[in-house]
């Protein structure tokens, strides 16, 4: 199976795909790399900001970028919030990536939502890993999506945290879950109360990106190279209309490590 790493940071989560795909029972290889952030692109401390050419590079994988500031400022627009655009650029992306004859995407930490032209040419065989438990809902939707979904979870005093892997629909979070992982615990610094947090903004930031940081390790680090293997294995499979099997059963909220 070949899998595209879609990324624009620093790639740990498509390292360890590339890890686990270089194991002696693989049954996928990582064919390509790309990104939507241009090799030169630097933070405010003038760091890069994405390591996708060195990666690909490192491991000797095919390498493609689009940066897509530069396709948005193009059409005049300084940043890429407007996503009426997003679809022409995913066409560009799609033609970009046919040569490699990929045949399931995973997103590790691509930071651009992905539109039609790419769901519908990859319908089912997009993937990505989730900082939260996907299965918990409140009032008919799902409880922790977005960016701050750790953040979310620890002030809504959730004691432990997960990684879920899930298929990407058109609708942000909401496709089908594949894989959850064990429980990480939230860990607070010591003599800080979930009050301290909520009065603190500095504090809450600092503690919701360390917590994310262990559950990373612990958990997409772990689930999201396992996932690939059991679909390129042929254990995961979805029936078309919102339900998955893992190894031939029925499992509404996926495989709970």
């Amino acid at each position: 199976m070949r899998v595209a790493c879609f990324m624009s940071g620093s790639g740990t989560n498509t390292r360890k795909i590339i890890e686990r795909s270089r194991g002696e029972d693989a049954h996928y290889e990582v064919a390509l790399i790309f990104t939507d952030v241009r090799d030169d692109r630097v933070d405010g401390s003038g760091e890069k900001r994405c390591r996708a050419l060195d990666i690909a590079e490192e491991y000797g994988i095919p390498y493609e970028c689009i940066d897509i500031l530069d396709f948005y400022r193009s059409r005049g627009h300084r940043t890429k919030r407007d996503l009426s655009l997003r679809p022409l650029y995913d066409e560009r992306v799609m033609r970009c990536i046919e040569p490699h004859g990929v045949d399931v995407i995973a997103l590790a930490g691509y930071m651009s939502i992905i539109t039609k032209p790419l769901l519908d040419r990859y319908r089912g065989r997009i993937v990505n890993v989730h900082p939260a438990d996907l299965s918990v809902t409140e009032g008919g939707r799902r409880k922790y999506v977005g960016l701050h979904a750790v953040r979310d979870a620890i002030l809504a005093g959730e004691r432990c945290l997960y990684s879920t892997t899930h298929v990407v629909r058109e609708k942000v979070d909401y496709g089908e879950i594949l894989m959850r992982s064990k429980p990480v615990p939230v860990i607070l610094p010591e003599g800080v109360a979930l009050e301290d947090l909520r009065r603190d903004r500095a504090l809450l930031e600092r503690v919701a990106r360390e917590n994310q940081n262990r559950l990373k390790e612990r958990g997409d680090w772990v689930i999201y190279p396992l996932t690939l293997q059991m679909i390129a294995e042929g254990r995961i499979a979805l029936n078309g209309r919102g339900g998955v099997y893992i190894d031939g059963v029925l499992m509404p909220n996926g495989l709970r490590l």
